[in-house]
């Protein structure tokens, strides 16, 4: 089991957000001109990325440390399409946030438009036994500080 009963559920209407440019690329789209719907989970991946790294959580670190964050679950939604040279917005929340996983809420936007929208479950990972482990305290302080 990847969770403890000392879980810490957020509140999704308390929970800070964090905001994640990204431009729309030739490599990005398909014959057509639009984002082929699995590089929308390659933006939220670069968002997350972005926001641990603001919160100084260098992934570099605990790989070496062979602690790693793997996605165990994907929910999510397109309702419109993206296009060639669209400047898109991803926001990002923390719903969830347990011991050893947790709960993003994210949803990209063009021009103020929801257009994708996903819950992604991240769970930490032991990467030498290929386990589910704890989240370090380090990175659980950061977490709860943005949550």
């Amino acid at each position: 089991m990847l969770d403890t009963p000392s879980e810490i559920q957020l509140s999704s209407q308390l929970a800070a957000q964090n905001k994640f440019k990204v431009r729309v690329y030739y490599e990005d789209t398909d014959a057509g001109g639009i984002v082929y719907y699995a590089n929308y989970l390659k933006f939220f991946e670069r968002a997350r990325t972005e926001w641990l790294r603001k919160l100084n959580i260098n992934q570099s670190f605990f790989l070496e440390q062979k602690l790693g964050f793997v996605v165990k679950k994907v929910e999510m939604d397109n309702l419109a399409s993206a296009k060639l040279d669209d400047e898109l917005v991803v926001m990002s929340k923390i719903i969830e946030l347990k011991r050893a996983s947790l709960i993003f809420e994210q949803k990209i936007l063009n021009n103020e438009q929801v257009i994708c929208v996903a819950k992604i479950r991240i769970a930490c990972v032991n990467l030498q036994q290929v386990k589910p482990c704890i989240i370090p305290e380090s990175i659980l302080g950061a977490l709860k500080s943005v949550s």
